[in-house]
């Protein structure tokens, strides 16, 4: 098997900008803050803030956390589609020197799912909390470089999901307005 060196012109910027972050992350201390992250990421910070925001925020928080949860199934649903679909495999399958810091919840590579969750729950918390940016964006922002310092997904993997999780989250805020209104 021919092997490119990262250098070489042949191998794209996401591959390289894919294999420059997970080197980084081979650091042990880089690795475990990111584990720990892309865990969270999983869903136990986005439960969790939706449990705090039905609780603190009386019958209008509880609208805005059943929102949040119809949009992240409504983003499974969505990213299980995509991932058959386009079917691309993961970086450390295909670029070599790139491995996998944490197993893989599934096959593919395109979109990042935890990236698409963490948007569009974002935007829709936002829309109603918006006093929660620098802790919402934070996060969001660590979950996306995540997944590519870990070796699951290549830059262009969580580009993506961020476009998709801007506009279902944006998507969700109107039908949730537009229902508000005709009610």
């Amino acid at each position: 098997m021919n092997v490119l060196p990262p250098s070489s012109p042949k191998v794209t910027l996401d591959r390289r900008m894919c294999i420059a972050a997970n080197r980084w992350g081979a650091r042990r201390a880089v690795g475990a803050f990111f584990g720990i992250v892309s865990r969270l990421g999983d869903g136990v910070f986005w439960y969790a803030l939706m449990s705090v925001i039905a609780l603190v925020g009386g019958w209008h928080g509880v609208a805005v956390a059943v929102q949040m949860a119809l949009t992240g199934l409504t983003a499974l649903m969505l990213y299980r589609v995509l991932k058959r679909w386009t079917r691309r495999p993961r970086p450390f399958r295909t670029c070599p020197g790139v491995i996998a810091h944490v197993p893989p919840l599934d096959e593919f590579s395109f979109p990042s799912g935890h990236t698409l969750q963490a948007v569009s729950f974002t935007v829709v918390a936002l829309a109603y909390y918006p006093m929660l940016a620098p802790l919402l964006l934070g996060f969001t922002a660590l979950v996306a470089a995540s997944r590519v310092v870990l070796g699951l997904h290549y830059p262009s993997d969580v580009l993506a999901a961020i476009a998709v999780g801007c506009g279902l989250g944006g998507a969700s805020i109107w039908v949730g307005r537009t229902m508000q209104a005709l009610l």
